[in-house]
């Protein structure tokens, strides 16, 4: 089956043009061939192509010159420079300036599929990366809600239906899912957004500053109340007030919430005339509010007040799916350098963990990845340690990682992860570094680092058989 990939092959030596095109053909690509660099900029700027393929000495134009004008027309156009070994120093020279790569002469079948196999995931990452942050605009119209999968959309449309009615509503799910941005989604939605909207959380403040910041006081209430101040409450009047953590208030407090929800009234601290208010309730609770009320740590009245209409949101461990999208959103919100996507086995490993602080946990990895990487892909060895100690547990590795430094268990994590992908290719280098998507210079400089004995596998294999 032709693959999607264009090739344009560019060489003065028709033999080779001919070579590169039958090993691209057996791969499944489609190629064309020129044997002038003037034709092969003609052609690139008249039609579509992926990867041009050139060599850095030809008649007239040459490849570096190619090279660089190339660039000028297409910016992300994936150039492979073809050299001899008398001109390495001139294809290093030419990855300098934005070539892909280069391909050794004389090269091999497999040196080439290797080569271009990689050049081909590049480009279909480049292609994910793009689309992510266009359905990343798409999904942004809910308050930077941000997920496609299907327990999400659910939720989504939950908020649709509620939003334009005035019952009153309580969102649960763990913390660090999103329950303020749903709230906030909601007022955006209602007759009321042109009213406030007011965040608090209930159990971050003692009793009473709780109930100072929400009804607001008189002058004298108590000491250092030197003026009359509204509440949040009152502040609210004709809009949304959201409570956040409404399990973690008193029964005394509940009773005067239950007054502002029945009556539509309250009393300022200190105050004996009731102050009308026309809002809306959204609370919010990452308990279970009907066992609490079975308990009796919560009043049952009030919570069949505040649960006229119930949505839960997904811990992030149940939107998986979702999970490429928000990392890709929080690397445009945090990055400060040039970091252009995350390697594939990073989104693998933040997909095989269980969040526990669900989306803004996340939200911190990919901050502190940015804050690690050196280049311009987020790697698993750019996440925190916890990642590095969930691979190495999946992978039955060596407990001592878990409590090395974080230096030393990233070293012991890229040793056992090269180990691993040579053993997976029967030790052949070419295969191991298409598996790996690392450059296969990059390969054999890890495994001279680790001292990873490559000879010696092959060699116990043989004489094993």
């Amino acid at each position: 089956m032709e693959k999607s990939i264009r090739i344009l092959i560019v060489d003065d030596q028709v033999n080779t043009c001919k070579s590169l095109q039958a090993i691209l053909k057996k791969s499944g690509y489609h190629s064309e061939y020129t044997l002038k660099a003037e034709d092969a900029l003609e052609r690139v700027q008249a039609g579509h192509f992926d990867i041009v393929i050139t060599d850095i000495r030809m008649p007239g134009m040459d490849g570096m010159q190619l090279l660089e004008e190339l660039k000028k027309i297409e910016p992300h156009l994936m150039v492979i420079m073809i050299t001899g070994y008398a001109t390495i120093k001139s294809a290093v020279e030419a990855i300098q300036k934005g070539a892909y790569d280069y391909l050794p002469k004389p090269f091999t079948p497999d040196e080439v599929r290797v080569i271009i196999e990689r050049a081909s995931e590049r480009i279909l990452l480049e292609s994910e990366n793009i689309l992510l942050r266009r359905q990343l605009q798409t999904h942004s119209s809910f308050a930077n809600i941000i997920g496609n999968s299907a327990a999400l959309r659910r939720v989504f449309e939950m908020i649709q239906k509620v939003a334009g009615g005035d019952s009153n509503i309580l969102l649960t799910g763990e913390t660090g899912t999103g329950k303020e941005l749903v709230a906030k989604a909601i007022h955006d939605r209602s007759r009321r957004r042109e009213k406030p909207f007011q965040p608090i959380n209930c159990g971050s403040l003692a009793e009473g500053v709780l109930e100072s910041e929400l009804f607001g006081h008189v002058k004298g209430a108590f000491t250092g109340a030197v003026f009359t101040r509204k509440g949040l409450i009152e502040v609210a009047d004709g809009g949304t007030i959201f409570l956040d953590e409404i399990a973690e208030t008193s029964s005394a407090f509940q009773v005067k919430l239950l007054r502002v929800i029945q009556e539509g009234e309250f009393m300022r601290v200190g105050d004996t005339e009731p102050v009308r208010v026309d809002i809306r309730t959204i609370a919010a609770t990452n308990r279970d509010l009907e066992n609490a009320v079975g308990r009796r740590e919560f009043r049952q009245d009030l919570y069949y007040r505040l649960k006229g209409i119930s949505i839960h949101l997904p811990p992030l461990r149940e939107r998986l799916d979702d999970i490429p999208l928000l990392a890709y959103h929080f690397l445009e919100k945090y990055r400060d350098r040039p970091v252009e996507r995350i390697d594939p086995q990073a989104l693998k490993a933040l997909q095989a963990y269980k969040w526990p602080g669900n989306v803004r946990e996340l939200e911190h990895v990919i901050e502190y990845a940015l804050s690690m990487t050196e280049g311009n892909v987020i790697k698993v060895t750019d996440l925190p340690r916890e990642f590095l100690t969930r691979m190495a547990d999946r992978a039955t590795a060596q407990d001592s990682w878990v409590s090395s430094p974080f230096n030393k268990a990233k070293d012991e994590f890229e040793k056992f992860y090269i180990t691993h992908i040579l053993k997976e290719s029967d030790w052949n280098i070419s295969e191991a570094s298409r598996k790996a998507q690392m450059f296969r210079q990059n390969l054999q400089q890890k495994i001279r680092k680790y001292g990873i004995k490559v000879g010696d596998e092959r060699e116990g294999k043989k004489e094993e058989s």
